[in-house]
Protein backbone atom coordinates (compact mmCIF):
# COMPACT_ATOMS: atom_id res chain seq x y z
CA UNK A 1 0.00 0.00 0.00
CA UNK A 2 1.06 3.70 -1.00
CA UNK A 3 2.23 6.31 1.41
CA UNK A 4 -1.36 8.28 1.59
CA UNK A 5 -1.29 12.47 2.10
CA UNK A 6 -2.89 11.94 5.39
CA UNK A 7 0.45 9.79 6.66
CA UNK A 8 2.30 12.03 5.08
CA UNK A 9 0.86 14.92 6.70
CA UNK A 10 0.72 13.11 9.91
CA UNK A 11 4.62 12.31 9.87
CA UNK A 12 5.36 15.97 9.24
CA UNK A 13 3.26 17.16 11.92
CA UNK A 14 5.21 14.70 14.23
CA UNK A 15 8.74 15.93 13.19
CA UNK A 16 7.67 19.47 13.53
CA UNK A 17 6.14 18.95 17.11
CA UNK A 18 9.90 17.33 18.13
CA UNK A 19 11.38 20.47 16.18
CA UNK A 20 9.60 22.77 18.73
CA UNK A 21 10.09 20.47 21.58
CA UNK A 22 14.35 20.73 20.40
CA UNK A 23 13.40 24.87 19.73
CA UNK A 24 14.73 24.29 16.58
CA UNK A 25 13.36 25.42 13.30
CA UNK A 26 12.99 23.21 10.29
CA UNK A 27 12.07 22.13 6.86
CA UNK A 28 10.04 18.57 6.88
CA UNK A 29 10.22 17.05 3.43
CA UNK A 30 8.03 13.56 3.25
CA UNK A 31 8.21 11.53 -0.44
CA UNK A 32 6.79 8.26 -1.49
CA UNK A 33 8.95 5.64 -2.68
CA UNK A 34 10.16 6.66 -5.75
CA UNK A 35 11.41 9.91 -3.86
CA UNK A 36 8.30 12.21 -5.03
CA UNK A 37 7.24 14.81 -2.36
CA UNK A 38 3.78 14.32 -0.91
CA UNK A 39 4.08 16.62 1.89
CA UNK A 40 6.40 19.39 2.79
CA UNK A 41 6.22 21.82 5.72
CA UNK A 42 8.56 24.80 6.46
CA UNK A 43 8.32 26.04 9.59
CA UNK A 44 8.47 29.88 10.22
CA UNK A 45 11.71 31.29 10.23
CA UNK A 46 13.85 27.57 9.09
CA UNK A 47 16.53 29.29 6.40
CA UNK A 48 15.68 28.98 2.97
CA UNK A 49 18.57 26.36 1.95
CA UNK A 50 16.46 23.45 4.65
CA UNK A 51 13.94 23.58 2.10
CA UNK A 52 16.33 21.97 -0.15
CA UNK A 53 18.31 19.99 2.29
CA UNK A 54 15.03 17.82 3.27
CA UNK A 55 13.82 17.07 0.23
CA UNK A 56 17.19 16.14 -0.82
CA UNK A 57 17.64 13.89 2.22
CA UNK A 58 13.74 12.43 1.78
CA UNK A 59 15.26 11.29 -1.81
CA UNK A 60 18.06 9.40 -0.67
CA UNK A 61 16.82 7.87 2.01
CA UNK A 62 14.26 6.53 -0.07
CA UNK A 63 16.41 5.23 -2.76
CA UNK A 64 18.32 3.39 -0.85
CA UNK A 65 16.03 2.89 1.93
CA UNK A 66 17.98 3.65 5.07
CA UNK A 67 18.38 6.52 7.08
CA UNK A 68 20.75 9.22 4.43
CA UNK A 69 23.24 9.39 7.30
CA UNK A 70 24.11 5.60 6.69
CA UNK A 71 25.08 6.67 3.17
CA UNK A 72 27.43 9.74 3.92
CA UNK A 73 30.99 7.65 4.23
CA UNK A 74 30.17 6.25 0.34
CA UNK A 75 28.67 9.34 -0.76
CA UNK A 76 32.20 9.68 -2.68
CA UNK A 77 32.39 6.67 -3.81
CA UNK A 78 32.05 6.61 -7.76
CA UNK A 79 28.86 4.35 -7.71
CA UNK A 80 26.65 6.64 -5.52
CA UNK A 81 28.42 10.12 -7.29
CA UNK A 82 26.62 8.68 -10.28
CA UNK A 83 23.50 7.65 -8.75
CA UNK A 84 23.38 11.09 -7.58
CA UNK A 85 24.62 12.43 -10.93
CA UNK A 86 22.52 9.86 -13.12
CA UNK A 87 19.45 11.17 -11.03
CA UNK A 88 19.62 14.69 -11.50
CA UNK A 89 21.25 15.94 -8.82
CA UNK A 90 18.35 16.09 -6.11
CA UNK A 91 19.91 13.49 -3.61
CA UNK A 92 21.50 14.12 -0.51
CA UNK A 93 23.56 11.60 1.07
CA UNK A 94 23.76 13.83 4.25
CA UNK A 95 22.50 13.02 8.26
CA UNK A 96 19.05 13.89 8.13
CA UNK A 97 16.53 11.38 6.93
CA UNK A 98 14.73 8.12 7.82
CA UNK A 99 12.81 5.67 5.19
CA UNK A 100 9.49 4.92 6.01
CA UNK A 101 8.67 0.72 5.84
CA UNK A 102 5.45 -1.11 6.03
CA UNK A 103 5.50 -4.71 5.73
CA UNK A 104 9.30 -4.50 4.68
CA UNK A 105 8.49 -2.10 1.71
CA UNK A 106 9.60 0.90 1.64
CA UNK A 107 6.90 3.15 1.37
CA UNK A 108 8.49 6.89 1.19
CA UNK A 109 11.10 8.71 3.89
CA UNK A 110 10.99 11.64 6.15
CA UNK A 111 13.67 13.98 5.44
CA UNK A 112 14.51 17.29 7.82
CA UNK A 113 16.80 20.17 7.63
CA UNK A 114 17.61 22.92 9.61
CA UNK A 115 19.13 21.95 12.69
CA UNK A 116 22.12 19.80 13.29
CA UNK A 117 22.07 16.18 10.50
CA UNK A 118 21.47 14.52 14.25
CA UNK A 119 18.13 16.72 15.20
CA UNK A 120 17.32 16.80 11.77
CA UNK A 121 17.57 12.93 11.93
CA UNK A 122 15.67 12.60 15.14
CA UNK A 123 12.95 14.48 14.17
CA UNK A 124 12.33 12.65 11.19
CA UNK A 125 12.24 9.09 13.04
CA UNK A 126 9.87 11.38 15.52
CA UNK A 127 7.91 11.81 12.50
CA UNK A 128 7.60 8.62 10.69
CA UNK A 129 6.74 6.91 14.26
CA UNK A 130 3.38 8.40 14.27
CA UNK A 131 2.50 6.00 11.10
Amino acid sequence: MALTLDEANRVAAGAIAHAESLDILVCVAVCDAGGRLVSFQRMDGAIWAAVYGSQGKAVGSAAFGRPSGDLTERADHPTFRGIVAAEGGHMILGRGAVPIVRDGQVIGACGVGGGTGEEDEECAAAGVARI
